[in-house]
């Protein structure tokens, strides 16, 4: 089963897919479940990982979170989707930088991933802008999004 044919079919999208802010879900539900796989393999690591550990789950727990509130469509809210977007942004880019740190696959595997769901949010958080500004609103959320 798809997150786009779960999403499309919802009776609220009625087909007025998303594909920026459906494949930031994606990328979220897998960076969730890469950054929860490497705080496990960072605590069997025989050096200091605290603070790797600390920054993967939190990025997990907001990745999580995003998914979440971005997959639900009735009523919409696209202010909140587009908050946790930012902060799905924020948190992926500080996990990527500390696990760029350590010469462990896990953590390579992980920086990767959180940078490409920080891209994948970055690209669904301008086109979201882009919406909310073609309807005449003014709020904008940064992180380089247009």
């Amino acid at each position: 089963m798809s997150i786009e044919k779960m999403i499309s079919e919802h009776p609220d999208v009625r087909g007025n897919y998303n594909d920026s802010l459906g494949l930031a879900v994606k990328h979220a539900m897998y960076c969730a479940a890469i950054c929860n796989s490497c705080a496990d393999a960072c605590s069997a690591e025989e050096m200091d990982m605290r603070r790797c550990i600390r920054l993967c789950l939190d990025c997990a727990d907001v990745c999580t979170a995003t998914y979440r509130t971005a997959t639900r469509r009735t009523d919409e809210n696209r202010q909140l989707i587009r908050s946790i977007l930012a902060v799905c942004i924020e948190a992926c880019e500080i996990c990527a930088e500390e696990c760029e740190r350590h010469d462990h696959d896990h953590c390579r595997r992980c920086a990767e991933m959180c940078r490409e769901c920080a891209r994948d949010c970055r690209t669904a958080l301008a086109e979201l802008n882009a919406e909310v500004h073609a309807e005449g609103e003014r709020s904008t959320f940064a992180h380089n999004a247009a």
